[in-house]
């Protein structure tokens, strides 16, 4: 009897499977510098030169970013490639942001109820303390540090999901939304009476996560989306009739 010969992949191939499903589940993220290479060698069991050849692999396939003398990098060429494009003609169309929005509802809601049938111990925990630093910026006045806690609680909320497309697309489209919630914020003038309804809205999708309640969590990402789309037609309608009060006046 005759036995198919077996094709058992080359070491640096099998490194560079492993690293690549790091990027792609999100134990990479864009941005994230990779272990020196003795450690990372020690820490996967190889050797070092089938770990560089490994690593020359994803960069010529631009999922690593090798810097001259300052490490290699995992690309943020997955998110910047889907949303530059988008950020100019949002900067340059801002009537597109309700279609943002929009989008938003949809994704957001999804990746809210999956989250709670699919998230860990170690994701509600990560959610818990997205939502503490939440809390803790939508206390200060400092606008900066609440978009930046606004977009991680959200990110970490679509990461416990655990669906490879939605971590990556959510993490795209939340930087595309970056300066987008900054304008928001602006633009909604965030008195303490709308920090405290925004902040019930995180709570409650916090508390359908961490309760394990699929329906509550997605009504509850909408029902956020929906006040946040509210909120600034209503802001835009209130500059719009102060632009004809400016123009009558002038």
């Amino acid at each position: 009897m005759t036995y198919a010969k077996l094709n058992l992949p080359r070491i640096p191939d099998a490194i560079a499977h492993q690293l690549e499903t790091r990027i792609i589940e999100g134990s990479l993220k864009p941005g994230d510098r990779l272990p020196a290479e003795r450690e990372l060698a020690i820490e996967l069991g190889v050797s070092r030169p089938s770990l560089r050849e490994a690593i020359k692999q994803l960069v010529s396939r631009e999922l690593l970013v090798s810097r001259h003398g300052g490490g290699t990098y995992v690309t943020d060429r997955l998110a910047a490639t889907f949303s530059d494009p988008w950020q100019r003609l949002l900067d340059q169309h801002p009537s597109l942001q309700d279609d943002v929005l929009e989008f938003r509802y949809l994704l957001e809601a999804s990746a809210a109820e999956l989250a709670a049938q699919r998230a860990t111990t170690g994701d509600l925990l990560r959610i818990e303390e997205a939502f503490t630093r939440l809390d803790a910026a939508y206390l200060s006045t400092d606008r900066g540090a609440q978009v930046a806690a606004d977009v991680a609680f959200h990110l970490t909320v679509a990461e416990s999901a655990h669906n490879v497309l939605f971590g990556h697309l959510v993490s795209s489209v939340l930087r595309l939304l970056h300066e987008q919630v900054r304008r928001n914020l602006s633009e909604m003038a965030v008195s303490p009476e709308t920090a405290r309804q925004l902040m019930a809205q995180h709570l409650a999708i916090r508390n359908a996560i961490r309760d394990r309640q699929p329906e509550q969590a997605r009504l509850a990402a909408q029902t956020h989306i929906s006040f946040v789309r509210q909120r600034l037609s209503e802001a835009a309608r209130s500059e719009k009739r102060q632009q004809r009060s400016l123009r009558r006046s002038g």
